[in-house]
């Protein structure tokens, strides 16, 4: 029996596209039977742990693969990407992107793609690294003048009461005309070619899963998600589970080539396993 692990966010999108294959809805056919642990956790420390090649599977940022790419492998089906949207700068009150030259600004973790979009489309800040589930809470608290929201966050932050800087998706748009690649899933190359090929298909069914069962799959994101609202959560995996998360395709092989050109001073390999 082989024992794998699969990491993931709570974050809506990323519970339901994984959930037929944590579950066993979907069959994994790989070289022997395996028996599949699944291990929810922020995606800031999904990118730590993916430096030790912690887990066999595993979202991270896109943009902390090239710290982990001699260790992993990357499967075109997995992804979230935005198409004209993505995280969101925000403030109590409305500014310019101009008005936060030198702010302090809270961003979710230094390998998050959020990250390297703020430093690409924001004047030079003072980044303040939070927990992404307390952006809000950071600008209340004085620790940061504006802030970086990610999941959800760029869906309620109105309705919390802040006003939008800077949409750092639509930035990116506008600059390439690509989709903006956020989260990647991710293989230990250790495993060997034929796992790796069988995990990327049996994400590719499980995606297929739960856009054909989708209320079974919403349930399950919702149960362990916290405090996710019902409509938000729809509307949230609608936006980030599409067809470039069923496969990324030319256009996200492309999104990433751009990413990595523009935030490494290195080329950057991209090794991707392809869907089904």
């Amino acid at each position: 029996m082989r024992r794998l692990t699969i990491g993931h966010s709570p974050d809506a999108d990323d519970a339901f596209m994984f959930h037929a294959l944590t579950a066993g809805l979907v069959p994994l056919d790989g070289p022997q039977p395996a028996e599949i642990t699944a291990v929810h956790d922020d995606i800031q420390s999904l990118n730590e742990r993916a430096q030790s090649a912690e887990l066999d599977i595993s979202q991270i940022s896109a943009a902390a693969y090239p710290a982990v790419a001699q260790r992993y492998r990357i499967t075109a089906c997995g992804s979230s990407m935005g198409e004209n949207y993505g995280p969101v700068v925000v403030a109590r009150e409305p500014l310019d992107p101009a008005d936060l030259a030198g702010a302090r600004i809270a961003v979710p973790g230094p390998h998050t793609t959020a990250f390297s979009l703020a430093r690409m489309y924001l004047p030079a800040f003072q980044p303040v690294q939070v927990p992404f589930d307390q952006a809000f809470d950071a600008v209340d608290d004085g620790r940061a003048q504006a802030a970086v929201v990610i999941h959800e966050g760029q869906l309620t932050y109105a309705a919390a009461g802040f006003s939008k800087v800077l949409d750092l998706g639509q930035a990116w748009f506008s600059d390439t005309g690509l989709p903006l690649p956020l989260g990647i899933n991710i293989v230990r190359r250790d495993l060997g070619d034929a796992w790796c090929h069988a995990i990327a298909t049996a994400l590719a069914a499980s995606i297929d899963h739960a856009r054909t069962n989708p209320a079974r799959a919403l349930q399950h994101a919702r149960a362990i998600g916290v405090d996710l609202d019902e409509a938000i959560t729809t509307r949230f995996t609608a936006m980030y589970v599409t067809n470039l998360t069923r496969n990324m395709g030319p256009r996200g092989h492309a999104a990433l080539t751009t990413l990595y050109q523009r935030s490494t001073s290195h080329p950057v390999p991209l090794d991707i396993v392809p869907a089904p």
